[in-house]
């Protein structure tokens, strides 16, 4: 298990865990070498010693490496140390899509567009490489907050130019997002892409999914069979000519779609133009389903048969003269064996209607499937509850879902999909959605950052209670007027949603200045800006020059207070020795040993 603070490779130091995944687990690192946040993509331990796995593992980092893109994340490194395979990818900062959806509902039309044409964008780089995603989902492309996109996880990618690939054919992707011909076994092609952006424009327009079922079988089945529900039924002020990109992306026949990214993404950036605005309703060039085609065909061929047989009953009714030579010279061999062909074809048929009432009257009822209800798992752990739905005869997904819940233990199952206590058929898969727990945060160490920018952060991201409070700090330092200077929540310590967290930023406060060779006049003047009680006092010395400071009572270390005491002493030319018999009571202020004082 990787845990905080170990080294990957001597060089990638584990700072904490960002994801987990069904293949491989994700963790934010430090590079001790370039000085910068990682992401690092780590094969999970029960995983490593599957050769199959470790296969793919590598496979995903030979195919994106060759990949550099605006909209793709960047791959740094990719290797093994001491059995953990492991893949660096740059870090990115933001949210998932899924959770902007959840979070928003459906986004206005021009956010939606330009968030596809920055994925089209990027995968269009992806299959200029022969590389096809497979796996398009919004849980997969990264949204920053300045509404870039990164699309992450070619973790199933294929390469087209590849002659090692296995399991080609897998239905690996999430349900949802797979295309018809994933869903049937047929594998996948760039079109295939191209169907799981268009049924993520639709999610982004609506803020729902297309197709729902209670099982992921019945979803590949509407996948499959069900025309894609209309957008402009959702939200009439949405343009038929959005309406078609999704129509055409989402097309159950391959052949109907966009030959790739780079015609969908040009589509889109002309999708507002006036002149396409009320378009008509996009219509098929081929039929959407291949039972059409085979229908088709059939038809044709039925038909065909049925005009010869009906050319061979009239050419019988005739009878001529001519025909009964030309048959009954060759002593009946023709007719006999065309009576045995007749009689072949007759118990084809008889047979295949047999094997067809068989198929739909007699198997099913010997292999009727069972209904079962699903058990309670909520409370166990996912290994408990994947034991106990086995049993029960169920399918478990291999991904569980995970959501923050402040209810239930992080690591514990929150409820399944199909909900426990309903009844279906056995052998169903069944997903398990697991709890994160409440939504935590590590607070980090803020200061010299700017305080608009980390509350931002910290209340929109992590819903934090953000205060901002002056603290005094003298002038000689150098701190910026938004700097954070301290913070009321130490860096390493945990919180949770509505926690409290105050940012201090300076209040600078001037201190006195070295007034060595000022005036009387200049010391006057400093002393009413600041309303200060200042008094000036003149001693007669020989040391100073007559009118030059001696001293101040507060040093440049002292900070300028209103209404604060200041003395400051001036120099005066010694009086006669007349002078000094007549004063003999101490030294002279000014010449009437008298202080003065301005405030």
């Amino acid at each position: 298990m990787i845990e905080k603070g170990q080294k990957i490779n001597d060089r990638y130091e584990i700072i904490k865990s960002i994801g987990e995944g069904g293949m491989a687990n994700v963790y934010l690192a430090y590079d001790t070498i370039l000085d910068r946040r990682v992401a690092v993509k780590v094969l999970r331990g029960d995983l490593s010693n599957d050769e199959k796995f470790v296969r793919r593992f590598q496979r995903e980092a030979l195919s994106a490496s060759s990949l550099s893109h605006p909209n793709i994340v960047e791959m740094y490194d990719v290797g093994e140390d001491n059995g953990i395979y492991y893949i660096i990818m740059e870090y990115i900062e933001g949210k998932t899509l899924k959770q902007l959806i959840k979070k928003r509902g459906a986004l206005t039309l021009s956010e939606a567009i330009d968030i596809m044409l920055q994925i089209t964008d990027g995968i269009s780089e992806a299959h200029n490489s022969y590389i096809i995603h497979r796996d398009l989902k919004p849980q997969n492309i990264m949204i920053k907050d300045d509404g870039s996109i990164k699309i992450t996880d070619f973790g199933i990618a294929m390469a087209l130019n590849s002659t090692q690939l296995t399991q080609t054919n897998s239905v690996m992707g999430s349900v949802h997002y797979l295309p018809p011909e994933q869903a049937s076994g047929k594998g996948s092609t760039i079109r295939s892409d191209i169907y799981s952006m268009g049924i993520l424009f639709y999610e982004l327009l609506t803020g729902n999914l297309p197709f729902r079922g209670d099982n992921a079988v019945e979803i590949a089945l509407k996948q499959m069979r069900d025309e894609i529900p209309s957008v402009r039924k959702k939200n009439p002020s949405i343009p038929q000519s959005v309406e078609n990109v999704i129509i055409k992306a989402t097309a159950k026949n391959p052949k109907n779609r966009y030959s790739d990214s780079k015609e969908m993404h040009a589509d889109l950036l002309t999708v507002l133009n006036d002149d396409r605005i009320n378009e008509e309703k996009i219509k098929f060039k081929y039929p959407e389903h291949e039972v059409e085609e085979n229908t088709a065909v059939l038809d044709e061929v039925k038909e065909k048969t049925q005009e010869k047989l009906k050319e061979e009953k009239e050419v019988s009714k005739d009878e001529t003269e001519e025909i009964d030579e030309l048959i009954f010279d060759k002593d009946d061999k023709q007719i006999k064996n065309t009576n045995k062909i007749i009689l072949v074809l007759a118990i084809i048929f008889s047979v295949i209607v047999i094997a067809l009432l068989s198929i739909v009257l007699i198997i099913p009822i010997f292999t009727k499937v069972p209904d079962v209800t699903v058990p309670d798992v909520s409370g166990l752990s996912v290994v408990s509850a994947e034991k106990k739905l086995k049993k029960a005869g169920f399918e478990v997904a291999l991904e569980t879902v995970k959501e923050e819940n402040e209810k239930v233990e992080k690591g514990k199952v929150i409820k399944t999909e199909p909900q426990a206590e309903r009844t279906i058929k056995k052998g169903s898969t069944i997903t398990i959605y697991e709890s994160l727990g409440e939504e935590t945060y590590t607070v980090e160490d803020y200061t010299g950052s700017n305080y608009i920018e980390i509350k931002t952060l910290l209340v929109n991201v992590h819903g934090l209670d953000v205060k901002i409070e002056e603290k005094d700090v003298d002038s000689s330092t150098n701190y910026g007027e938004q700097e954070i200077i301290d913070q009321s929540v130490k860096a390493g310590t945990v919180v949770g949603k509505g926690d409290t967290i105050i940012l201090y930023i300076p209040n600078v406060l001037e201190t006195y200045p070295d007034m060595d060779g000022w005036t009387v006049n200049e010391v006057e003047d400093f002393c009413a800006k600041y309303e200060l009680k200042c008094t000036i006092k003149y001693e007669e010395t020989t040391d100073f020059e007559e009118g030059a400071l001696i001293s101040q009572s507060r040093t440049m270390k002292d900070i300028i207070a209103k209404g604060a005491t200041f003395v400051v002493k001036f120099a005066k030319k010694p009086t006669t020795s007349t002078d000094k018999t007549d004063n003999i009571s101490g030294p002279v202020e000014e010449e009437t040993n008298k202080s003065k004082t301005t405030q």
